[in-house]
């Protein structure tokens, strides 16, 4: 089914080649070389619109492997041969009216028949170069727009030729070589203008404004720091828009898709065809602390750090954290992490930190349990109770569940304390009592506790 595009260019083309041939003739019954322009020009418009539909199908074909941003610039090319027929076609009359005005030419002959056709013919160009952009408009289409402004020109160069056969007339043998100069100078112009906007558009000429609408819309964006760079292209009707920030290089990858994908809708409401492609760069913060700075340095090497401590001392920082590895590499290989992590530490803080690593084997992500026999969870069941210091910190220990692994039993429990009280003290007594339950048996390899707040 033709798009809209191509139908407008269809009624186009009928009617160019319509209005062309029946000035032509009119123009060669009458001896009017302004009317016989006009009727060239009118040809012209023929072929341009040809160009235009031929255009407007191809550019509007989708991305392939060979043309990743489309075949809009399609339309650009038929944009700029259309505006050098306008050129030939202005230099051809020009010259043929200058000729005539120094050799003279003979009188034309008077009718009523070409201030008919060209009345006909100025109505129906205005309706033509009004439709034609509205739809250039509505789809961004520079091949439509080339093809409105060569229609509009056929209306404004209407007006001389009509004030030349007018003219003539009266007896006024300069007046239709005038005319036809007058015409000539009108499609140049036209010409002239079309093929600034064309070329602005294959040079990829950032259209006026549209980059400081998108860096508005970003800058609303919550974690965009900074605005590196936003670039702009048009191919056909597409805004092709590369838009370069900086984030906070603290948030994880989760994160920054987050503002990535913000930042894409964002700037695609702006217009109707918008292909948004969004950069990220990290940057620190001024109010980054010293924690923040430790955890970025290990997750940039990969590395899973926990139970960081940062101590001031006197005039230097001492930083202790633990370092989790594979369990299954050597320890050589296990302090040439270590040391590679204090050594990025101590480039990023400074050479006189301390800093201690503390190495121990990464819990597997998915190991292989069993549920264990009901006796043995009610056994553990009994210790916890008897183990809790009853009636003071630590109350009510329910939905203890054991797990069986290769590497020994997990035990899960939970327990209500006074929600009065501090995190640190809740986990103190709650640590107390799962160090105190692995005393018990050599077999529990991991006891986890969740304290809630008691009713």
């Amino acid at each position: 089914m033709a798009s809209k595009k191509e139908k407008v260019a269809i009624v186009s083309i009928f009617a160019s080649g319509s209005l062309a041939a029946v000035k032509f003739v009119v123009g060669v019954a009458i001896g009017s070389l302004a009317l016989i322009s006009d009727a060239l020009h009118s040809l012209v418009d023929l072929g341009a619109t040809l160009i235009t539909w031929i255009a407007v199908r191809v550019g509007d074909r989708p991305p392939d492997a060979e043309h990743h941003y489309g075949h809009g610039k399609v339309e650009s090319i038929a944009a700029l041969g259309a505006s050098a027929l306008l050129f030939l076609l202005a230099g051809g009359v020009a010259v043929e009216a200058v000729q005539r005005l120094q050799t003279g030419s003979p009188p034309v002959t008077f009718s009523f028949i070409p201030f008919v056709v060209l009345g006909i013919e100025m109505a129906v160009n205005a309706w033509r170069a009004r439709a034609l952009l509205k739809v250039a408009r509505e789809t961004k289409s520079q091949a439509l727009e080339a093809d409105s402004l060569h229609f509009a020109s056929d209306f404004f160069g209407s007006i001389p030729v009509i004030a030349g056969l007018a003219l003539s007339a009266y007896g006024y043998s300069w007046a239709d070589p005038v005319a036809a100069i007058a015409v000539a100078v009108l499609i140049s112009f036209l010409g002239f203008r079309m093929v600034r906007r064309t070329l602005a558009t294959l040079v990829d000429t950032a259209p006026e404004g549209v980059a400081d609408k998108v860096e508005t819309e970003i800058r609303k964006i919550a974690g965009v720091v900074e605005i590196e760079r936003v670039r702009v292209r048009v191919v056909g009707p597409r805004y092709f828009i590369d838009a370069a920030v900086k984030l906070p290089r603290t948030f994880p990858s989760d994160q920054i898709a987050v503002v990535m994908a913000n930042i894409q809708k964002a700037v695609a409401s702006l217009f109707e065809d918008a292909d948004v492609t969004v950069t990220t760069t990290p940057i620190a913060l001024d109010n980054e602390s010293m924690m923040d700075r430790i955890f970025v340095i290990a997750r940039n090497k990969a590395l899973a750090v926990h139970h960081v401590t940062v101590h001031d001392i006197q005039d230097r920082l001492a930083v202790s954290l633990d370092l989790e590895v594979d369990g299954k590499l050597s320890l050589r290989a296990a302090h040439e992490l270590a040391d590679s992590l204090e050594a990025a530490i101590k480039g990023e803080l400074g050479p006189d930190v301390e800093v201690e690593t503390h190495i121990e084997p990464l819990q597997p992500q998915e190991a292989h349990s069993r549920e264990a026999p009901p006796e043995r969870v009610k056994a553990v069941e009994l210790a916890l109770a008897e183990l809790a210091p009853h009636g003071r910190t630590i109350r009510d220990v329910h939905n203890v569940r054991v797990r069986e692994t290769d590497d020994g039993e997990i035990v899960n429990f939970h327990c209500r304390v006074d929600p009065n009280l501090s995190v640190q003290s809740v986990h103190e007594k709650v640590d107390e009592l799962e160090r105190a339950l692995k005393l018990r048996s050599p077999s529990f390899k991991r006891v986890i506790g969740h304290a809630e707040p008691m009713r």
